[in-house]
């Protein structure tokens, strides 16, 4: 017989009105529009004093519905002609 699972081993640190402002926060943007774990990580540490890791936010933004996000924009230097021609000849 297999052990019943109590849930996780402990109580999340945000509480729910905590991660309601931190999500204030992230809907406010940042300078460069990207928020990567490492800077929600230091955000949480200045609101409110709490330490995460990394990979905490993380499940943190997850258990919350958060999911990762990819920048739409493409960088103005892009050249399709040649990345066609090394998906062509030199990739394979």
């Amino acid at each position: 017989m297999a052990l019943a699972s109590k849930g996780p081993p402990s109580r999340p640190k945000l509480s729910p009105a905590q991660f309601a402002r931190l999500e204030a926060e992230l809907g406010r943007g940042f300078a460069d529009e990207r928020w990567t774990l490492m800077r929600i990580k230091t955000l949480i540490g200045r609101m409110f004093h709490i330490g995460y890791t990394v990979p905490g936010v993380w499940l943190l933004l997850r258990r919350n519905g958060w999911s990762c996000q990819r920048p739409a924009r493409r960088r103005i230097e892009r050249n399709e002609a040649a990345i066609e021609v090394w998906k062509k000849e030199v990739w394979p």
